[in-house]
């Protein structure tokens, strides 16, 4: 196993990096649980709030070599790529600006008896980061952030095709000031990993990624009682109840598709949409997905680049190949060069169709049609995943009743794209557990510490 650069858009491998040795990931897992015993024990509150504002200021003043760097590991469309620089940034700033507030002291009333009780929050130890290829520095930022504040110390294992912005980011800590061990940067395998979860130094694990390695990630935090945050993808339900402006939100469906070449896990995937209104929809989503061209990320134009490795794009094209088999009508694309996958409508993916229950991570959309409401939502959560989900309609009590009703961890009406360092990020059913972003972000790997005075 290897860390690689290698360019989805051209095939080539740009650079290869080794695998830390075991006695390298000991001294990493050392200096990490050193930095807690030491930094975050000495280290004030303001201290390390004034480190992570400067590593966001840093995201934002390299933003051009950061997303450079993302364009040629996971071939991100340049624009998406500054502005995912920009997002990381703002998540740091968000956590420095809020850090007292979240990490205040919280008064308990007392039932009985004189005195006082209140919570306090502090850090667990360290933390090991399992990270993804399809955000690399928005996914680090969410668990980073409100986790350095607190006085943990991380340990990063990214993913095998993002050795150079995984390094970018340790450099980023380095020169924001922080000490040695407070970020920590691996170049690990998995069966390394399994290692550092095992270790009694480490307190918890945040992984986002596939459900298979959450499960195998939950089962290892299981036997060895640590703290675990998943956040495992999705099928994220959009779904269409009445609009005023059919074109408006069929050009909104189509951003919620396409971002990050489709690679989002919180993208909108299955289209749902009630039967007056279904043909006219999936004519204009139709068009206006096949007006994209998946073209060269390094243009400023660009919508939409190649999918990350030539083995993801192979992967999707044969998943469209088997929903066609089992039923499915390929209304549009389907077609791959290389990583550069055609943007791709089905329709008639029944339920029997073993696609069904699977995630499409690329720029492949499935519409459906509902009856009514109640048709919508069922189909809305017939799947297996929980993790974000729309719904357009022109009925605030509708879009309350369906936004209830929706087995998800996230909701959003009548808008897309909208995800804030504010809004908690997270799922349900097999979506994963726990969440990231806003103030519940800052609340996983704590110590919620009651202290009673009587």
């Amino acid at each position: 196993m290897s860390y690689a650069v290698t360019n989805p858009a051209t095939g080539e491998v740009l650079a290869t990096y080794p695998t830390i040795t075991d006695a390298e990931l000991q001294d990493a897992v050392s200096a990490a649980a050193n930095a807690h015993a030491t930094w975050s024990k000495t280290s004030t509150l303001e201290e390390r709030a004034a480190l992570v504002r400067r590593v966001g200021e840093l995201h934002v003043e390299r933003r051009q070599e950061l997303a450079e760097i993302i364009v040629r590991e996971m071939g991100k469309p340049i624009e998406q790529a500054l502005g995912e620089a920009d997002f990381a940034g703002a998540i740091y700033e968000y956590y420095a600006d809020h850090a007292a507030e979240f990490l205040a002291d919280e008064q308990i009333d007392l039932l009985d008896g004189d005195g006082s009780a209140i919570i306090r929050r502090s850090a667990l130890g360290v933390l090991l980061g399992v990270m993804p290829w399809n955000f690399p520095y928005y996914q680090v930022a969410r668990f980073a952030g409100p986790n350095v504040i607190i006085g943990n110390t991380i340990v990063l294992k990214h993913a095998e095709q993002c050795p150079e912005s995984a390094a970018a980011i340790e450099q980023i800590f380095r020169d924001a000031g922080a000490p040695e061990g407070v970020y920590v940067n691996v170049y690990a395998s998995h069966d390394q990993i399994a290692d550092v979860i095992a270790d009694p130094r480490v307190q918890g694990v945040s992984l986002t990624g596939s459900e298979r390695a959450g499960a195998a990630v939950a089962e290892l935090a299981g036997k060895h009682l640590k703290k675990v945050v998943l956040e495992l993808g999705g099928s994220d339900p959009f779904i269409l109840l009445s609009t005023d402006d059919l074109d408006a939100t069929v050009q909104n469906a189509v951003d919620a598709r396409l971002d990050n070449n489709g690679q989002s896990c919180n993208a909108a995937k299955r289209f749902i949409v009630v039967d007056e209104l279904y043909e006219s929809f999936l004519e204009k989503f139709t068009a206006k997905l096949a007006e994209v061209e998946a073209t060269d990320p390094t243009s400023a134009d660009t919508t939409l680049g190649p999918l990350s490795s030539l083995r993801a794009a192979e992967g999707l094209e044969s998943q469209v190949k088997r929903a066609v088999e089992h039923g499915a009508k390929l209304v549009h694309g389907g077609g791959r060069d290389g990583a550069f996958f055609q943007t791709t409508v089905l329709t008639d993916v029944t339920s029997e169709n073993p696609v069904a229950q699977e995630e499409f991570f690329g720029p492949v959309a499935q519409v459906f049609r509902a009856a009514d409401e109640a048709e919508a939502v069922r189909l809305a959560n017939d799947i297996p995943y929980g993790l974000g989900s729309y719904v357009y309609t022109t009925d605030q009590e509708q879009a309350m009743r369906v936004a209830d009703a929706i087995e998800a961890g996230m909701v959003f009406v009548n808008v897309v794209l909208a995800d804030g360092a504010e809004l908690p990020f997270g799922g349900i059913k097999r979506s994963g557990s726990g969440r990231e972003l806003g103030r519940f972000g800052a609340d996983e790997f704590v110590n919620k510490k009651m202290i009673r005075i009587g």
